[in-house]
């Protein structure tokens, strides 16, 4: 990417890229899988008159660096460094992964005050689980270069999309972008955990409050995925955005804007 950044130094010495639109209380927002700060630009666009908005490419994205070996504790140690960077306390919104990023990252109190987390992809029923052994099929075809193949097994099993229709997205000019974050795919798998299974444990320990968001027009099972999440954190709220799909906080965010306004300000 060539847009100004700055960078925040992880815990493990990983630069995080990161930007800054806006004025008021700080949120930081979180992408999901293919991903990076070019992804948030319409959220962040929506809300920088309100807050001032941080968007960041989470290690292995964008400007940011990586590290030989990976660990959801250290994503959430990014996390933190950009926050540190912003101030020193921020709310985090999160968008699938990154909203279960976003939770993990508020299991003890810390620098982060509230989380909105956008259809984080617990799965309790409604479709059948990604296999346990998901994120070793995805690291062997990354290893083999074989990123195509990585990209489209990530697509059919760990977010339900049809195989033809997978397949269709190989002809688009979205693909290239797909293929570009397709060693990142692990990460993902690594935070929503074997088989999406929703972590009460985790989640009971979330130490703010959190607006947990599902839309009406998106994947049905995520209905109550997101229900059970919010009632298993302790100051969780559930709202539903008529007509909203798994893509809104890029394709429409201003549906988004009035419950962040509301929850956030």
């Amino acid at each position: 990417m060539t847009a100004p950044f700055e960078t925040a130094t992880s815990a493990d010495g990983t630069p995080i890229a990161f930007a800054r639109s806006g004025h008021g209380r700080p949120v930081v927002l979180i992408g999901g899988a293919f991903s990076d700060r070019a992804t948030a630009a319409p959220l962040a666009s929506v809300m920088a008159p309100h807050f001032t908005v941080i968007v960041y490419d989470r290690r292995g994205h964008g400007d940011s660096g990586d590290a030989a070996a990976y660990a959801v504790e250290r994503e959430v140690e990014d996390l933190h460094a950009v926050i540190e960077r912003a101030g020193g306390r921020a709310a985090v919104v999160g968008h699938s992964s990154g909203a279960i990023l976003g939770l993990e990252a508020a299991r003890s109190v810390g620098p982060v005050e509230r989380v909105v987390a956008y259809e984080p992809p617990y799965i309790v029923d409604g479709r059948a689980r990604p296999s346990d052994d998901l994120v070793d099929r995805l690291r062997a075809l990354v290893a083999a270069d074989r990123r195509g193949d990585a990209v489209a097994l990530f697509q059919t099993e760990a977010v339900g999309i049809p195989a033809p229709v997978v397949e269709g997205l190989r002809q688009t000019e979205m693909w290239p972008g797909l293929l570009r974050l397709a060693h990142t795919l692990p990460y993902d798998v690594e935070i929503t955990g074997p088989g999406n299974r929703l972590r009460s444990d985790h989640l009971a320990q979330v130490a703010v409050p959190a607006l947990v968001i599902v839309g009406t027009a998106g994947f049905p099972w995520m209905m109550s995925g997101t229900r059970a999440a919010a009632a298993a954190v302790p100051q969780g709220r559930h709202m539903t955005i008529e007509g909203a799909d798994h893509g809104t906080p890029q394709s429409h965010p201003e549906l988004l804007l009035p419950l962040l306004l509301d929850f956030l300000a």
